[in-house]
């Protein structure tokens, strides 16, 4: 399979911002996405607006995800929320492990492997993140740590479909800073290589967004970048004329 072959996702990470109100921003995400028919656009708001959210892109283009899930279908976890809820909720996708995640809420690669397998479990697409530090990057240890986090992360198998690998370097989360072109490339190629030895053809096929300062001066250049097939997009996607102008890097 060619890169050209895997349809392009573009995903925005609301993160904890939006309430009732925000649900004009998406219907602006919602028109737009008309002139937009060769990517796929995902936007997944905060809990609390999932069902809503869902309701108000129902027949549209733009699905609806989570950011969050247990890794338990039901159980005493105040505060928590299972990938069947989010499912029943209408969403298609749910984001896990997160570097925040990650970071504040101490979370695993073990833990970020049984959440991505809650999320097949309900019928939801995985969209597993993983990235380094900047101390790490410095240290040369950017692929190794990588190459763990793929290997404890990730199922023991995978259907293209269900599951999509998002690369943030931690670094240029919401810094403004950003890897160059050569960096990107460098790295999705690796995680490319690790999919294909792990799942065979089917590693061809998963698709592989980059995240970390994207925006729309520098979306072309990136998303453009051989086995970068989309962005997961974190404050940019807040504002409708960025999220979509990133996403126009595809016309």
């Amino acid at each position: 399979m060619t890169v050209g072959q895997r349809r392009p996702l573009v995903a925005g990470n609301w993160k904890m911002n939006g309430v009732r109100a925000s649900a004009a921003e998406l219907g602006k995400i919602v028109q737009g996405s008309d002139a937009l028919p060769k990517v796929d656009l995902l936007i997944c708001p905060p809990a609390t607006l999932v069902m809503m959210f869902v309701s108000a892109a129902h027949g549209s283009r733009v699905a609806i995800g989570g950011q969050d899930c247990h890794a338990k279908p039901v159980g005493a976890f105040t505060g928590d929320i299972s990938a069947e809820m989010l499912a029943d909720a209408g969403a298609s996708a749910v984001i896990v492990g997160h570097s925040e995640r990650r970071t504040y809420h101490a979370e695993t690669d073990s833990m970020v492997r049984a959440k991505a397998l809650a999320a097949w479990r309900a019928g939801l697409t995985a969209i597993v993140c993983i990235g380094e530090t900047k101390t790490q990057r410095t240290a040369g240890q950017t692929l190794d740590v990588l190459g763990a986090q793929l290997s404890g992360s990730l199922p023991g198998a995978a259907l293209a479909g269900g599951l999509v690998i998002a690369y943030e370097p931690v670094w240029a989360i919401g810094t403004g800073l950003t890897p160059t072109p050569a960096d990107v490339a460098k790295v999705h190629d690796f995680i490319r290589e690790r999919l294909i030895k792990r799942f065979g053809a089917t590693g061809e096929e998963i698709r592989v967004l980059y995240g970390g300062s994207v925006k729309p001066a520098n979306a072309r250049e990136l998303l453009g970048v051989a086995n970068v097939d989309g962005a997961l997009v974190g404050g940019a996607s807040l504002k409708v004329a960025d999220f979509l102008g990133i996403a126009a890097a595809y016309r």
